[in-house]
């Protein structure tokens, strides 16, 4: 393995925009982040290989970010909806299009929902999604053209 500081360099950005792009909240995500990472240094001798390091990371803090849902929602305390933050409104200009386009991804089922976020916040290639969702690359385009395509009729109702 590289040097564990190296890595944690390299992919914390990536990985916390993924968390945050599942979770809108900054500090849900970053707890997320960490305890990604911790995890990741304690279980790297499971990393076979299949994906790259990136994709393993991400698995690792939807997995995370899961169990804290599940967890929340037994207690009865799920994390409030959040505004949309920068990185969407970067991509989308107009703030009243990026909650429109919020609430529309929010209303999709899994995995258009997932694999939406992770190609387009996440920026991760198609044959990396395929690899978090043990599929092939030609579902995960698919899955992202279908979730892309639900999303546009989804904004043209409201």
């Amino acid at each position: 393995m590289k040097n564990f500081e190296e890595v944690y360099i390299r992919y914390f950005q990536e990985v916390n925009a993924y968390v945050l792009a599942l979770c809108r909240d900054p500090v849900l995500a970053e707890e997320i982040t960490q305890e990604t990472f911790f995890k990741a240094l304690k279980d790297y001798h499971h990393f076979a290989g299949r994906s790259s390091l990136r994709s393993w990371l991400c698995e690792i803090a939807k997995n995370l970010y899961f169990t804290h849902c599940r967890k929340q929602k037994r207690r009865g305390n799920m994390p409030q909806e959040q505004e949309s933050h920068e990185d969407l409104e970067k991509a989308i200009c107009d703030r009243d299009d990026a909650l429109r386009l919020h609430r529309a991804l929010h209303g999709l089922p899994e995995p258009y929902r997932e694999v939406f976020s992770l190609r387009v916040f996440s920026e991760l290639p198609f044959s990396e999604i395929a690899a978090l969702f043990q599929r092939t690359e030609s579902w995960a385009r698919v899955t992202y053209h279908r979730a892309k395509a639900k999303l546009i009729e989804k904004m043209k109702g409201e």
